[in-house]
């Protein structure tokens, strides 16, 4: 096989040059353009200097219609062509361009004929001149916001006369709107003023130099735009120094360096310009390449998933380490900074993909021979979600979400994904869903032979539901909500999870009563019940199950006294604040959004502290409502007021040497430290007496929970070490 010189030469990439003097603008928007809205095809051309346009309409711009921020309109079209000729004095006085455009829905544009940046749209070469976008994409300066930003060198211009063209496509001839607005700046490395000055909202690249977080530094193929799909080569090198160490841009790539492919993913955060990618790791030969990055499992798919609306930067972060306190599997994750194609893309977090490989869930193959016997029973992952991102439905339940729905539940076949399965393997894992479907809406529902239990892992159904709960997630159990079934030889059930996809979760959505604190998310149908996706009917039918409500209750209970105590939620929430301290400031800077709304946003803060302080406050509240309303009992993990007032630890705060006075003779008595993670610490088994000492001076300063077993009862407490 040919090996591939695919000429990524890995380079370690200021954003902007230390040489930059000033910053003026040479286009405006509202400078005279000549523009086209076009019924029939365009000449291959017309983007280049040379082109008569001497036919074209002229006009100011911005072009478009339907926001009221357009300075020459038109009525309904699917497109808008437009050019601008403009001078350059001296090409050696500019370092850096930027091209600003805030459009609606998608853009093309040119510099001397050559693309310089595109979004929203597919195409081999130029777009046609009737091409849709690929979705739909808001503008934002009408309502507050900034626009996108293109960083490029000088290279693309000339001395004397150039050229600007840009061409702007709508979602639909139906759509109600159609915007673009452009700006192109010159960042000037002397005192000469040849242009003119910056608008009042330009905010210049900034030197972006070093980072507490890794930083990944992503070059695509010529400095190719990154589509929708398909994947495209670049090259990757990732930035890590260790736990603690600074990272510079001038350090070498010592996490990853070598080549990928990459592609634009997600289904309606397609729509802001900061997007997010999926990426797999090749080798030399452009070969798919299993990898580990920051000690994540082996694989060669991988997510950079780009926080926007959440502007917390922390909610997926926030689930899945929440899922992971309830011991079972959720993506592992890292916060990173990232670079492409030399330009500063602010905080990503870099996130494993759900497949079933070794250390996520499963890992056992289903191959086209696998017709009969333990093969044919797994590995299957398999999800409920839109189709809007490429997915192709499997099957629908013969069950309604609810009672009376005219919706149904749908599935989606995810790894093995539906074009690698035959028909024999298709019917199985249909009708295994099926059946415990069927069991749960019989009569027999509880019966642990005959009703639901047989089919499914009980515990990852009672985590599952306890996530999206706790986080009031308005897309759980509808969207991105996937599950996954072992082999017969493993167990043989279906398994709720894992987790995916939190960021319209603690109070971050404006509908469907997504940013309350109270009520269950299970009844999305009550507040809802028109929206096209709707919660399958098994987690409300579970919850009349009396033992699956004792196992949900008696998992929040314990998980209230650790890891999910309201203290240890508040202080994972200012760590994860306090590491992105730093970064949020240039991620901001780069993504200038706080303090304007953003879709779906309930609450606007204007700074990063007033989004922390409201999802504090937010966690805070719905965790009291869940306490207060939680299905089921657990007086077998209870405690008498007696007993619990009776212990008590001595010096509290203290230093390294602790007293616990237990008030009753305690015969096989269990200690346990949890910090702030819910990880246990420190542990002691065995205890007798009515007094303890521990010594603890391996452990750092901080906030720690204890949890005491005695005669059969649970006690928690605070210990705070100095």
């Amino acid at each position: 096989m040919k090996q591939l010189l695919l000429s990524f030469i890995l380079l370690n990439v200021f954003v902007v040059s230390s040489a930059v003097n000033h910053w003026e603008t040479v286009v405006y928007e509202n400078d005279t353009w000549k523009y086209l809205v076009p019924t029939s095809v365009v000449s291959s051309s017309w983007n280049q200097l040379a082109y008569n346009d001497a036919g074209w309409n002229i006009g100011p711009g911005g072009f478009g219609y339907g926001d009221g921020d357009d300075n020459t309109t038109f009525g309904s079209a699917l497109s808008c062509f437009q050019r601008i000729t403009f001078n350059i004095v001296d090409i050696n006085a500019i370092d850096q361009v930027v091209l600003n455009i805030d459009y609606d829905d998608a853009f093309v544009a040119y510099l001397n004929g050559v693309e310089i940046g595109r979004d929203n749209i597919t195409s081999s070469g130029q777009p046609a001149y009737n091409q849709a976008s690929d979705g739909l994409h808001e503008a934002q300066m009408y309502s507050g916001g900034a626009p996108n930003q293109l960083i490029f060198s000088a290279a693309s211009l000339v001395n004397g006369m150039n050229v600007l063209c840009v061409q702007v496509h709508n979602e639909s001839l139906g759509s109600s709107d159609m915007s673009s607005r452009v700006w192109l700046s010159l960042g000037i490395n002397n005192s000469s003023n040849d242009y003119g000055a910056t608008p009042g909202w330009f905010n210049p690249p900034f030197d972006f130099v070093s980072s507490n977080l890794p930083i990944v530094v992503i070059n695509t193929a010529g400095g190719a735009t990154i589509p929708n799909e398909p994947k495209i080569d670049a090259s990757m090198g990732i930035i890590y120094n260790g736990v603690g160490v600074r990272n510079y841009l001038s350090d070498p790539f010592s996490e990853y360096s070598g080549n990928i492919g990459i592609e634009v993913r997600g289904s309606s955060s397609q729509m802001f310009p900061k997007k997010q990618w999926g990426f797999e790791t090749r080798d030399n030969f452009g070969i798919r390449n299993d990898v580990t990055l920051f000690n994540m499992a082996y694989d060669n798919d991988w997510i950079l998933y780009a926080p926007y609306s959440d502007k917390s930067l922390i909610r997926n972060v926030m689930a899945y380490e929440m899922g992971k306190d309830l011991g079972g599997y959720a993506p592992r994750t890292k916060l990173c900074e990232v670079v492409l194609n030399g330009d500063y893309h602010g905080v990503y977090v870099l996130t494993e993909k759900i497949k079933r490989k070794d250390g996520k869930v499963g890992s056992n193959d289903v191959d086209q021979q696998d017709v009969s016997g333990n093969e044919l029973t797994g590995d299957y992952v398999i999800k409920v979600d839109k189709t809007t991102a490429g997915g192709v439905v499997a099957w629908s339940s013969p069950y309604p979400p609810y009672s009376g729905a005219s919706q149904n539940t749908t599935f989606q076949l995810h790894d093995p994904p539906i074009d690698s399965l035959n028909s024999i393997q298709q019917n199985y894992i249909e009708n295994y869903v099926t059946n415990f479907e069927s069991a749960l809406n019989g009569p027999n529902f509880a019966d642990p032979v005959l009703g639901f239990a047989p089919y499914i892992d009980i515990n990852s159904f009672v985590d599952f539901l306890l996530v999206n709960e706790a986080s009031h997630n308005v897309d759980g159990y509808r969207i991105s909500s996937y599950l996954h079934k072992i082999r017969t030889s493993e167990g043989g059930k279906l398994f709720a999870g894992p987790l995916w996809d939190f960021n319209l979760a603690f109070g971050n959505a404006n509908y469907c009563s997504g940013s309350s604190t109270s009520g269950w998310e299970m009844n999305f149908y009550q507040v809802c019940g028109n929206d096209n996706w709707q919660n399958p009917f098994w987690w409300k039918k579970l919850t009349q199950d009396v033992n699956f409500n004792h196992e949900l209750n008696c998992k929040w209970q314990r998980m209230r006294q650790g890891a999910w105590h309201t203290d240890s939620l508040m202080a994972r929430v200012d760590t994860l604040a306090a590491y992105l301290d730093e970064a949020q400031q240039r991620n901001f800077q780069r993504w200038q959004i706080l303090g304007s709304y953003v879709w779906p946003n309930d609450f606007i803060g204007n700074t990063y502290a007033e989004e922390i302080s409201y999802i504090k406050t937010w966690i805070t509240d719905r965790m009291n409502w869940l306490d207060g309303n939680m299905f089921g009992s657990c007086t077998d993990l209870g405690i008498s007021e007696k007993m619990s007032s009776a212990i008590s630890v001595y010096p509290n705060p203290g230093n390294e040497d602790f007293h616990f006075t237990l008030g009753i003779a305690a015969a096989n008595a269990e200690l346990n430290l949890l910090d702030i993670d819910g990880k246990v610490v420190y542990s002691e088994y065995g205890i007798s007496g009515k007094g303890h000492d521990i010594h603890v001076d391996n452990l750092a300063p901080g906030l720690y929970h204890y949890i005491i077993k005695i005669q059969g009862k649970v006690v928690t407490g605070k210990l705070m070490i100095q």
